[in-house]
């Protein structure tokens, strides 16, 4: 290997192995030797917060993270990227389609990620502000730039179908807010009724991920990544389950589908009676 190939990294170090260039004999994050110190003595939730954040995490931090992994692991097929996924299980696909359709549908501004990144963003900008969200729940697109995204139709983190919360999301949001090490899930617990009764919607559990991810200290594209890859073992099962299962199963499928001329009703057609 050429002495000019370097690879700019802060997160990531590695010692090459004396036999092998090619193959790590040592691997640090941020420092922490990950084989020899991270692997036997951390959580998956404090390593991820090292990888993310690149500090060892408070014991705190690494239960918010934990317990948010939980309450995001499985949206449940109601969801639309669970849907797809489950769409791409039933259909045939490989298996990594399905998690690249969930991954796909899950990036909207509809309960998906970007969701929670103008969530972020927002609570970065206005914190525990009350008047300051009403305003923006109210003119969410206000300075809005013309970009990828298309002008979002509903308050950030509110359901805009909904009639009254959700209860595992009030279940989720009671629960957070008593662990968090942060305030904005605390005050997010505190006013939410004041912020649906202005927004005539009841919050999801975006607005809850989102607050949570800012008691964290995320930025809006590191909550991107989080909530995208938190949400995908729901995805994963429900996809495996309805690939098993097969279509004439599947929701919105099977009697409600009605074939003219069905082959295996009419027989095979004679194709000698075909003209090219």
């Amino acid at each position: 290997m050429s002495d000019n190939f370097v690879l700019h990294s802060s997160i990531w170090r590695e010692e090459a192995a004396e036999s092998n260039p090619f193959v790590a004999s040592r691997c640090f994050a941020f420092g922490y030797d990950v084989y020899g110190e991270v692997l036997p003595k951390s959580s998956w939730s404090e390593y991820m917060l090292l990888l993310f954040l690149g500090e060892k995490p408070s014991a705190e931090a690494a239960m918010l993270i934990e317990k948010l992994a939980i309450a995001l692991a499985n949206p449940g097929p109601r969801e639309p990227s669970v849907r797809a996924a489950m769409n791409g299980g039933v259909g045939g696909s490989v298996d990594a389609a399905s998690l690249i359709a969930a991954l796909a549908v899950g990036a909207g501004q509809y309960g998906g990620s970007h969701e929670v990144a103008l969530l972020v963003e927002a609570w970065n900008r206005l914190g525990r502000d009350l008047p300051a969200w009403c305003d923006y729940l109210s003119h969410p697109n206000r300075d809005y730039r013309e970009d990828v995204w298309s002008p979002i139709e509903h308050p950030p983190g509110f359901d805009p179908h909904g009639v009254e919360c959700a209860q595992p999301v009030l279940q989720s949001l009671e629960f957070l807010a008593e662990v968090s090490p942060g305030r904005n899930l605390i005050w997010l617990f505190e006013q939410r009724v004041a912020l649906e009764q202005h927004t005539g919607l009841p919050i999801t559990m975006s607005a809850v991920a989102a607050a949570a991810f800012a008691d964290l200290g995320f930025s809006s594209t590191q909550a991107i990544m989080m909530y995208l890859m938190l949400r995908l073992p729901g995805a994963a099962v429900h996809a495996m389950e309805q690939e098993k299962l097969g279509w004439k199963k599947f929701p919105a499928y099977g009697q409600a589908i009605s074939i003219d001329n069905d082959p295996g009703e009419l027989g095979v057609p004679d194709v000698s009676r075909f003209e090219l």
